[in-house]
């Protein structure tokens, strides 16, 4: 049987209107430090998004989820945080905040695939 290793998730909100404290899901992001290994997936349900506020706007947010990609994968235009160490940019990603993009505290688990084990996340959480 193939060894499982630890990974820690968090799962990435909208929070239309922060003094309101509802959200919707829209992605997740999974870290396994064994297997080098940070990724996340989102997607924005318009239509559920719409019901919470109307007057979001969807390609400012859009821009913020492809920000969390672009330091996931540390390419050239992630900025600073894009440079750091997979460990922490992890961090950074998941660190509390009061604005309408959010992350769920942190949650472990263990895996031999983190690919999957994403996609099954996503689809239990998001979709």
């Amino acid at each position: 049987m193939p060894e499982k290793d630890l990974f820690e998730y968090a799962i990435v909100r909208i929070v239309p209107k922060v003094e309101r404290e509802e959200f919707i899901n829209v992605g997740v992001i999974l870290y396994c430090a064994k297997q080098k290994f940070l990724q996340a997936i989102f997607t924005i349900h318009e239509e559920r998004l719409r019901a919470f506020c109307t007057k979001t706007d969807l390609a400012e947010l859009k821009e913020h989820l492809d920000s969390y990609n672009n330091i996931c994968k540390g390419t050239p235009g992630s900025g600073p945080i894009g440079q750091l160490d997979l460990a922490s940019r992890f961090r950074w990603l998941t660190a509390t905040r009061s604005t309408v993009v959010q992350s769920s505290k942190v949650h472990p688990g263990l895996t031999e695939n983190p690919v999957e084990t994403l996609q099954k996340l996503y689809a239990q959480l998001v979709l």
